[in-house]
């Protein structure tokens, strides 16, 4: 986990090394998952920038180009990994010189040269109109900045070689898979540091596909999955996430040296109870819950309409009331707690994702103020 924490103040402290377990006090301040609707980097950036004043998170832009979606975005350098843009898809071709491509990583990967796996602005141009902000105008209430990467089993068993075999199950690929993120992560925190040195970064691992671990479509050693992910969150030199919209085996997350463990708090919240023992453990050393109690793009996009600032207010409280029964005390659970939405916006109309975005800061601003006044 990483060497830092907030203080009671909301500000942010941050010490050099990474080893040391310590507490991310996150006090109910907002964030949320990275994609959003919108064509415009501008538009994007202002309404993460209105709306999530302490953690915002640069936007993924998948509605822009096919380069913005989650494989394309993080690919760029991958070994093996074809992006055809005509045909919108990614697919891993094994006739080119793998083992070449590979090891150009690898020496990248030991050297720390992060730029040779750089996520560039034709890829990602939310990320760096975010900078550009940054760099232009002050925005003092910002205590950390957020960036994302696919998770390694998404990518991995979603993007397939050409004899239709997921790519994780391949020794070479796999490997150049997990470092080619873990250094797409880093990537971001040096830009960040760049413009905001002052300010830690957190970077979320967003991986759906945690949905199956357990299941027959996966078959994954416990043991491994956990190595696979303290790889890149023992690479990225920041505050680390991991993040899964479905329901999954939230034991395995918390055995992880990850940071924050982000869920969907509204429609989750009675599967994520089911660890009580594994999220004590969690919290008493540290780490943080980030409950995505707004609903966001899926399954149902225009499920938000239907909401308010009070209604979901209700829910999270009834959520975190059931950690409570289990024996996890409610001011643990309000000081390591961050309020996200339950996925990203990207699927949704770009009007119901500026709510969105909205009812995550004014529940943000009700929490804060019952719990820290």
């Amino acid at each position: 986990m990483y060497t830092g924490f907030i203080d009671h103040d909301g500000a942010c402290i941050v010490q050099a090394l990474k080893e040391t377990t310590v507490s991310l006090e996150a006090r109910c301040m907002a964030t949320a998952i990275g994609s959003v609707p919108h064509t415009d980097p501008e538009a994007a950036c202002r309404l993460v920038l209105d709306n999530l004043r302490e953690i915002p998170m640069w936007p993924q832009l998948p509605n822009l180009s096919y380069r913005e979606s989650i494989y394309a975005q993080y690919g760029e350098g991958m070994p093996g990994l074809v992006i055809d843009e005509t045909e919108r898809r990614c697919y891993f071709d094994q006739t080119r010189n793998i083992v070449g491509e590979f090891e150009t990583l690898f020496e990248s990967y030991l050297n720390d040269d992060v730029d040779a796996l750089a996520i560039s602005g034709e890829y990602a141009q939310g990320l760096y109109r975010f900078l550009d902000i940054l760099k232009e105008e002050e925005h003092p209430g910002i205590k950390m900045l957020k960036g994302h990467i696919v998770g390694p089993l998404t990518l991995g068993f979603t993007v397939a070689d050409l004899d239709r075999k997921p790519g994780f199950y391949d020794d070479i690929l796999r490997e150049g898979i997990i470092k080619t993120l873990a250094m797409k992560g880093k990537y971001q925190v040096k830009k960040f540091r760049e413009v905001r040195p002052e300010l830690p970064a957190l970077i979320f691992i967003d991986d759906p596909y945690l949905m199956q671990i357990g299941s027959a479509y996966v078959s994954l050693n416990r043991d491994d999955v956990i190595r696979y992910f303290d790889e890149i969150i023992n690479t990225i030199d920041a505050f680390t996430g991991i993040h899964c919209c479905g329901n999954t085996d939230w034991g395995l997350l918390t055995e992880t040296a990850v940071d924050v463990i982000s869920f969907d708090a509204y429609d989750y919240s009675e599967t994520v109870a089911l660890y009580p023992a594994e999220l004590k453990a969690f919290l008493e050393r540290g780490g943080a819950l980030a409950w995505g109690i707004v609903p966001s793009g899926l399954p149902d996009p225009e499920q938000v309409a239907g909401e308010t600032a009070d209604s979901l207010v209700e829910r999270l409280e009834a959520g975190m009331g059931l950690l409570v029964d289990k024996g996890i005390d409610k001011d643990l659970i309000v000081e390591r707690a961050l309020i996200t939405p339950n996925c990203g916006t990207g699927t949704m109309r770009p009007d119901l994702a500026e709510r969105t975005f909205t009812l995550t800061r004014e529940i943000s601003e009700v929490m804060r103020g019952r719990y820290f006044g």
